[in-house]
């Protein structure tokens, strides 16, 4: 069941302030939220919040396949989400799906479906990025304290985040949250201390190694955000406490509350949605572990989450570009980059993207752009392991390191142009995309390529070059004429690459 909330904070704006309609939209395990806000100058207005219960992770079976009744639920769910966006524009819309979708096999299938209904890309984002935009969410509008702990628990997973301010400084995500914990500890829909038990030390194992980090950053104040934690408040003001605060001590009773009832279906408390009802005992249990692992002493509830989180994004553009380039400058740094070598290829790759994006069907404000330039930034970080296949290594890190204000998807496209950098041009191994289309990707790789080839003597003076792409040939020129008779070592360089192309079809002319 739909439920949708209409508020309207502030009279209409005059007509010669700017005014813009935007939204965020979180792919949850258990239910998909939708947040829809009004933009007046440097005001954020929340207009409508929408809320739909989906069971997503209900719907995994022992192959980690999403089932088609699961599909079906989310993309009538989207389709509904479609009518109240509307005449969005596409850069005013974001949508970021989290655990169940990072995991299940076939993903890719519900995503190439959801796009027939919903006109607006979504973003696969992994557990830490997840982690950093719920701390955003709650920082932006809970700005009581300095130091603050954060814990959402969600169907899949659990995140957990110190930090001051509006900067994450210590955050985790850990595959425990309450919609697999009932198919693992409360699959019988029994209520008992014994499944209490089992599911609070399952639960407890899993922060064991967290735990030490944790305790010693410490913080002033515990937040707790999304449906979870919001219940298991609501709940405690219905039995009694009404000032909605959390403790070790109440959630003990809040467990002696449910074992008095035979079974899940059975709970009657007054507070308890239906909608949440079937996954409450396990999400009780996920935060009573973490209230003992981590001695928390109390927690709030804060309203702000992972798509308040994405709402103040979109609002800070410029700001989430500086996370994005202070990820890639520390990467580089932390693996020993030689960051004059990276900005020389960088520079000459968006040169190079420049003079032939209208060829490869790319527009100048493509995201893509960006991806090239950091993945540019970032092409050598796999020396750090060793020089032997280091385009290999270099796509592993960047397909496995926590990059904050990257998506599982743009994660992917920088460790895809890595691994394509240099050698043989196996192109089919390149994985599928859904944010992108693969033969733009195949461009950028070219351009990559190209890039370091011609830099590939590390000289700080670079080549007047021009790139040009007819059909499938590509010629690169230069307007210094004997430029390979000056260059003999790039010229055996383009030739060895001549025939990689050719291996893979396509036609390079210099």
């Amino acid at each position: 069941m739909s439920q949708t909330t209409d508020t309207n904070t502030k009279d209409q704006p005059t007509n010669d302030v700017i005014t813009k309609d935007v939204a965020a939209i979180d792919l949850g395990s258990n239910s998909f939220h939708m947040v829809v806000a009004k933009v007046v100058d440097q005001d954020l207005q929340l207009v409508s919040r929408h809320k739909q219960r989906v069971r997503l992770a209900s719907g995994l079976d022992e192959h980690g396949n999403l089932d088609d009744a699961a599909m079906e639920r989310g993309l009538e769910c989207l389709a509904m989400f479609a009518e109240r966006l509307q005449g969005f524009e596409v850069d005013n819309v974001r949508i970021a799906a989290t655990h169940t979708l990072r995991i299940a096999a076939n993903a890719h299938v519900f995503l190439q479906k959801a796009r027939d209904v919903l006109p607006f890309p979504i973003e696969v984002i992994p557990g830490e990025e997840e982690a950093r935009l719920i701390y955003a969410g709650v920082a932006h509008t809970q700005t009581e304290s300095n130091s603050k702990l954060v814990v959402d628990i969600g169907g899949g997973s659990t995140e957990l985040i110190i930090g001051k301010a509006f900067e994450p400084v210590l955050l985790n995500s850990t595959q425990m949250g309450c919609v697999s914990y009932t198919s693992k500890y409360f699959a019988n829909g029994k209520l008992s201390s014994k499944n209490f038990t089992k599911a609070i030390l399952s639960a407890r194992q899993r922060l064991e190694a967290l735990t030490p980090r944790y305790k010693k950053k410490g913080w002033e104040v515990s937040l707790g955000s999304s449906g979870t934690i919001k219940a298991i408040k609501e709940v405690l003001v219905g039995i009694g406490y009404e000032d909605g605060i959390i403790n070790n001590k109440r959630l003990y009773k809040l467990i002696d509350k449910l074992c008095e009832f035979d079974s899940i279906d059975d709970i009657a408390l007054q507070g308890l949605t239906p909608e949440r009802k079937p996954v409450f005992a396990a999400g009780v249990a996920i935060l009573t572990a973490i209230f003992e692992s981590l001695k928390i002493k109390e927690m709030h509830f804060s309203s702000g989450a992972l798509r308040e989180g994405l709402l103040y994004e979109m609002e800070e553009r410029f700001e989430r570009s500086d996370i994005r380039m202070r990820t890639a400058e520390n990467l580089a740094k932390k693996h020993f980059v030689d960051l004059e070598h990276a900005a020389r290829v960088r520079g000459q790759a968006h040169e190079f993207l420049n003079q032939v994006h209208e060829s490869l069907g790319l527009k100048k404000k493509s995201e893509l752009f960006s991806l090239l330039e950091w993945s540019a930034l970032l092409h050598e970080v796999g020396l750090s392991i060793s020089y032997q296949a280091f385009h290999r290594h270099s796509s592993y890190i960047l397909n496995h390191t926590n990059m904050p204000g990257f998506n599982s998807e743009q994660q992917l496209v920088l460790a895809t142009l890595t691994r394509f950098q240099r050698k043989a041009l196996k192109l089919q191994e390149l994985p599928e995309f859904t944010l992108f289309k693969k033969k733009h990707i195949v461009g950028l790789i070219g351009i990559l390529r190209l890039a370091i080839i011609v830099n590939g003597q590390r000289n700080e003076e670079l080549l007047p070059l021009e790139l040009s792409i007819d059909d499938e040939t590509w010629t690169l020129t230069s307007t210094q004429s004997d430029w390979l008779e000056q260059n003999k070592l790039l010229q055996a360089d383009l030739q060895t690459e001549q025939i990689y192309w050719e291996s893979a079809g396509w036609n390079l002319v210099f």
